[in-house]
C-alpha cells in the first residue's frame, strides 16, 4: 500500500513538473521554428539575387566560407552540438551523455539557424528534439531534481520538441518509447504526454500571435476520388515502396562511408568537412531552390503540381535534378556532422523519388489519382528505411497530412521498407551515429568498473516490476537477487520485492551520477566494492 502510494506520488511529481517541460519546449521551439521558417524564406531570396547578379556569385562563396569558419567554431567549442543532435539527447536521456543545457541550447540554436540561412539542406527538426530535450535539462537544474527525474526530463522535452516541430502530438509521444529509450514504462508515459500536451498547446496559441498558419503542415495532396485500398494500386505502391527503400539502403551507407573519409582530414581544425557541405549548398542552391533548408516547401509543391522549373527544363527532370542535390547535400550535412536536421530533407528525398517512380506507373497505367497518395508512401517508406522506426513513420505521415484513407498501403510501405533494411543489415541512423559518439566518449573518459549491493527499500519505484521495466543507470547489470536469505540468478522478467539485495555489476564514466541515479530509482546502496572487484 505504501508501495503504491509512493508510485501515485511519483507520477503525479513527474506530470507537474513534466508540463512545466513542456511549457519551456513550447516557448523556445515554436520561437526557433518561426526564426527558421522566415531564415529559409530569407535565404531563397539571397540567392534568387545572385542568381540574377551572377557578377557576383564570388561573394556569396566567401559568405559560404566564412559561414563555416563560424559553424565549425560553435561545434569545436560545444562538441555536443554535432549534427541534428538526436542522437546526443537520447544519450543523455538514457543516461549516457552529460551536457550543460544552457550552452548547448545556445549553440544549437545559433548554429543550426546559421545552416538554414546559408541555404544548407537544413531542417530544423532535429535540433528541435535538442533542443526540447535541453529545456528538460533546464527545468530539472531549475527544479534541483536528482539524476532519474532529469532523464525523464529531458525525454520528456525532446519528444514535446519533435511534436512541436511536426506539429504532431502522437508521433512526439511514440519517439520517446521507440527511439528514446526503446521500451514503454508509466512514468515515461506521463512525462511524454504532459510535455507533449502543453507544449503544443503553448505552440497552437503562438503561431496565430506570430502570424503563422495553423494548416497540417502538408496540406497539398488530395487522396479523394480514389480507393487506395485496391488491389491495383498495391500492385504499384509495394514495388515503388521497395525501389524506394532500396535507395534508402545506400543512402544510409554512403553516409558513414562519407564520415569515415571526412574522419581522415583534421585539415583547419576540422571545420574541412564544414567548408565542403557550405560550398556543395552554394552550388547546389544556386542550381535549385529546392535543395535548400527542410524541405517542406519542396514536398508541398510535389502536392500541388506547382513545381519551379530549373533552366527551363522538363517538370520531371526539374525533380530528378532536385532529388538528386537534396540527396547528395543531405549525405553530407550529416557526414560532416554539421548543425542541422536531416528528418525533413530525408522525407523530401523520399517524397521526390515517389513523384519519380509516381510518373514511371502513369505511363504504364498508373490512374493519375494515385500519385498523391504514392508520393506519401515512398515517403514514409524511405524514412522508415533510413530511421528504422516504423510507428513514428506512419503516425507522423498521418499528423502531417491530416489523411487516413490511405493508411493500408501506408502500413505496406513502410514495413516493405523497415524489412529491406533488415535484410541489409541497416542499423537505425541516429542509433548508429550514438555507437560512433559512445566511443568517442569512452576515448575521452576512462571507464570504470566496480560492484554494488543495493538493499530494495520501501519507497522504491522498482517494486512490483520487471527487471526489464526499471530505468536502470547505463551499465548495470543485475547479476545476483538474494530474498528471504536465499539467492538466485535472475533474468529480465524477474519481479522486484521489498527488502531484495540485489548484485549489481556496474560499468560508467560517470561514477558518482551513476550511484546517485541507482540510489534515487531502485534502493540504498549498502555495500560498494573496490572497481574491477
Amino acid at each position: 500500500m505504501d508501495n503504491e502510494a509512493n508510485r501515485n506520488n511519483l507520477s503525479l511529481h513527474l506530470f507537474f513538473i513534466s508540463t512545466l517541460t513542456g511549457l519551456f519546449c513550447g516557448v523556445t521551439v515554436t520561437l526557433y521554428n518561426a526564426l527558421a521558417s522566415l531564415i529559409e524564406e530569407f535565404s531563397r531570396s539571397y540567392y534568387d539575387f545572385f542568381f540574377n547578379h551572377p557578377a557576383l556569385i564570388p561573394l556569396l562563396f566567401v559568405a559560404l566560407f566564412l559561414g563555416a569558419i563560424i559553424a565549425g567554431g560553435i561545434r569545436k567549442a560545444l562538441p555536443f552540438i554535432n549534427g541534428s543532435g538526436i542522437p546526443q539527447i537520447e544519450g543523455a536521456a538514457r543516461g549516457v551523455f552529460h551536457f550543460k543545457w544552457f550552452q548547448s541550447l545556445s549553440g544549437m540554436f545559433a548554429a543550426s539557424l546559421l545552416s538554414v540561412l546559408m541555404g544548407l539542406s537544413a531542417g530544423c527538426e532535429g535540433p528541435s528534439v535538442f533542443i526540447g530535450g535541453s529545456c528538460g535539462a533546464l527545468t530539472s537544474n531549475a527544479l534541483k531534481r536528482n539524476a532519474v527525474i532529469r532523464r525523464y526530463l529531458i525525454s520528456g522535452g525532446a519528444c514535446a520538441g519533435l511534436a512541436v516541430a511536426f506539429n504532431a502530438p502522437l508521433a512526439g509521444i511514440i519517439h520517446a518509447f521507440e527511439d528514446t529509450h526503446k521500451r514503454f514504462s508509466p512514468e515515461l508515459f506521463i512525462c511524454a504526454f504532459s510535455s507533449v500536451g502543453v507544449a503544443v498547446i503553448v505552440r497552437n496559441i503562438l503561431r496565430p500571435l506570430l502570424g503563422l498558419s495553423m494548416t497540417p503542415i502538408l496540406v497539398s495532396f488530395s487522396f479523394d476520388g480514389v480507393d487506395t485500398t485496391s488491389l491495383h494500386f498495391l500492385l504499384y505502391s509495394i514495388p515503388a515502396a521497395a525501389l524506394v527503400a532500396l535507395a534508402g539502403v545506400g543512402f544510409y551507407y554512403l553516409i558513414f562511408a562519407l564520415r569515415k573519409v571526412i574522419a581522415k582530414f583534421k585539415f583547419f581544425k576540422g571545420i574541412f568537412g564544414f567548408t565542403i557541405a557550405f560550398m556543395l549548398a552554394g552550388a547546389f542552391g544556386l542550381i535549385s531552390s529546392y535543395s535548400m533548408g527542410g524541405g517542406v516547401h519542396f514536398i508541398e509543391a510535389l502536392g500541388s503540381g506547382d513545381i519551379v522549373g530549373v533552366f527551363s527544363t522538363p517538370v520531371v527532370i526539374t525533380i530528378l535534378i532536385a532529388v538528386v542535390v537534396k540527396f547528395i547535400a543531405t549525405i553530407v550535412n550529416v557526414s560532416c556532422g554539421v548543425p542541422s536536421g536531416a528528418l525533413v530533407p530525408i522525407l523530401a528525398i523520399g517524397a521526390g523519388m515517389g513523384y519519380l517512380i509516381s510518373y514511371l506507373c502513369q505511363a504504364i497505367g498508373m490512374d493519375e489519382g494515385f500519385k498523391c497518395a504514392l508520393i506519401i508512401i515512398c515517403m514514409a517508406t524511405f524514412f522508415s528505411t533510413v530511421v528504422r522506426s516504423p510507428l513514428t513513420s506512419v503516425v507522423l505521415v498521418l499528423e502531417l497530412t491530416w489523411k487516413f484513407t490511405f493508411l493500408l498501403p501506408l502500413i505496406i510501405g513502410v514495413a516493405t521498407g523497415y524489412i529491406i533494411g533488415i535484410v541489409f543489415r541497416t542499423q537505425p541512423l541516429y542509433d548508429r551515429i550514438f555507437d560512433e559518439l559512445l566511443t568517442s566518449e569512452r576515448n575521452a573518459h576512462p571507464a570504470q568498473s566496480f560492484t554494488l549491493n543495493v538493499k530494495i527499500t520501501y519507497n522504491s519505484s522498482a517494486i512490483q516490476r520487471q527487471i526489464r521495466n526499471i530505468m536502470w543507470p547505463d551499465g548495470a547489470i543485475v547479476t545476483l537477487v538474494e530474498r528471504d536469505g536465499e539467492k538466485f540468478v535472475p533474468n529480465g522478467s524477474t519481479v522486484i520485492y521489498e527488502n531484495d539485495i540485489l548484485t549489481i555489476k556496474a560499468k560508467t564514466y560517470y561514477k558518482d551520477d551513476f550511484i546517485q541515479s541507482l540510489q534515487s530509482n531502485v534502493g540504498k546502496v549498502i555495500i560498494h566494492y573496490a572497481d574491477g572487484n
